[in-house]
């Protein structure tokens, strides 16, 4: 990703220079360690670098939390920062991309966009980790009927599938950047006609990762309607068994099992799989009945929260544990006398939210975007709010 090697220089100096930049918006320095983070605001975003300090070069690169997905916007950022801070590059990734910004796409959506949207199409599908997207346009191309949704959290995998979009010109496919684990919540009950879990990634040694967990299951069987079905495809024998495990665990379940079934489209990887002899597994879910609508009245404002001198000082070091969720102040920054910008990890233990929160002498915000509207997200933020009071 972008970034750039600078020869070490006074940070201080950043302060008044701040002053006549048009896209650096704060300075924060962390309470512990030399590193820093500035405030940008640039394309329409705002969002954060970090100045990584050493003794042979400074590293000034992207913040993973608030990165922008349009990475020119990042390395227009990092460009406009080195000049107006009058940085000595010694070396750097930023050369600006003339190709056309596939996530800009009209069907690139953000998560954000799932709070007030209307489906093009009569019916609805998902798949989780379409990878190199073969099924997924396979499946678009032969149901012109229905809009599938792809979630992907690897970039060029969806950038390759946006383009793909383009050049095969079909209109019922949108690509999401993200977590499948979050990303059901925002979805109304009743919608969906099925969910492709094709090859999910095994997490053999870290079993918590795994996409398929009894509260993904849940909200997989609110999202589907009566008789739609959930789809998992592994080749992994312990996910097929801990699947099963995990399907029974619920009161009431309809599953289907088959054993190195062909599809009508096969992706390398399993066509691979296929040469080695080894077993494919199909396990199917099927929704019994609809389920209750989904209301949600969550708000994530911190409606009287502000500064106060100390403040920083009283926040817990280690995480706290509560009952179905967690909370962690990671790192704690200070920006001005009377301004805090603290990094935080919070929600469910199994996926887990990072925010920054930004503390000013009169207000509290999140930075850059409120967290994924879910139940659990918002009993953190209340416990937050008590934390920060």
């Amino acid at each position: 990703m972008p970034h750039l090697k600078v020869t070490p220089f006074d940070s201080s100096a950043i302060e008044h220079k701040i002053l006549q930049s048009d896209i650096i918006t704060f300075r924060a320095k962390a309470l512990k360690g030399g590193d820093e983070l500035l405030g940008v605001e640039h394309g329409g975003e705002e969002f954060l670098l970090q100045i990584k300090p050493d003794e042979k070069a400074t590293l000034v690169k992207y913040d993973k939390v608030t990165r922008p997905l349009k990475v020119n916007l990042l390395k227009e950022a990092l460009d406009q920062v080195s000049k107006d801070l009058e940085l000595e590059i010694e070396s750097s990734n930023i050369a600006i991309s003339n190709s056309k910004p596939t996530l800009s796409s009209e069907y690139f959506k953000k998560i954000e966009d799932f709070e007030h949207i209307t489906s093009p199409k009569e019916k609805i599908s998902v798949e989780v980790g379409f990878g190199s997207g073969r099924h997924l346009l396979h499946q678009a191309k032969k149901n012109p009927d229905t809009l599938f949704i792809g979630l992907e959290i690897h970039t060029p995998s969806a950038q390759q599938v946006l383009k793909q979009i383009e050049l095969q010109e079909l209109d019922n496919i949108w690509v999401v950047n993200y977590d499948a684990r979050l990303f059901l919540e925002m979805l109304p009950s009743n919608v969906c006609e099925q969910i492709f879990v094709h090859f999910p990634v095994p997490w053999d040694k870290k079993p918590h990762r795994r996409v398929i967990s009894p509260s993904f299951l849940d909200e997989s069987i609110r999202v589907l309607r009566k008789g739609g079905r959930l789809e998992l495809r592994t080749d992994s024998d312990k996910y097929f068994w801990y699947s099963l495990e995990t399907f029974f665990s619920v009161p009431k379940t309809e599953v289907e099992i088959r054993k190195n079934e062909a599809l009508e489209v096969t992706s390398k990887y399993e066509a691979r799989w296929r040469r080695q002899e080894k077993d494919i597994y199909d396990v199917y879910v099927k929704c019994g009945e609809n389920s209750e609508p989904k209301v949600l009245n969550i708000d994530f404002n911190f409606n009287i929260v502000k500064y106060r001198k100390g403040l920083e000082e009283t926040l817990p070091k280690k995480a706290l544990v509560f009952d179905g969720y967690f909370v962690h102040f990671e790192r704690m920054y200070k920006t001005g006398n009377e301004k805090l910008l603290i990094k935080c990890a919070f929600g469910s233990f199994d996926r887990p939210e990072h925010k920054y929160i930004l503390i000013e002498e009169n207000s509290c915000r999140y930075f850059v975007s409120p967290p994924v509207k879910t139940t659990v997200n918002y009993e953190a933020h209340q416990k937050i709010m008590e934390l920060l009071s």
